[in-house]
């Protein structure tokens, strides 16, 4: 289980790297929706089911389409 942490730490700091990154918006809302289901799972592992459910509705489900809502009317990518 330890490992597992870990792991999914990791792959949050390399998705908040990558969101930084990156000049497509629209892949940087896909990475940062990737952030948040993983943060929801560690949510889930810390025996926080509903802080989990919260940022999974929340932080990849609203966030994400809002995201998209704006960047339809804008440009994908950034100067």
């Amino acid at each position: 289980m330890q490992l597992l942490n870990v792991i999914l730490i990791i792959f949050l700091i390399m998705c908040a790297i990558a969101v930084e990154k990156t000049k497509d918006l629209l892949s940087a809302i896909v990475i940062f929706a990737a952030y948040s289901l993983v943060m929801a799972v560690l949510w889930l592992l810390l025996k926080a089911p509903d802080i989990a459910m919260t940022e999974a509705a929340i932080g990849a489900g609203v966030t994400t389409i809002l995201f998209v809502a704006v960047i339809s009317k804008t440009r994908r990518m950034e100067k």
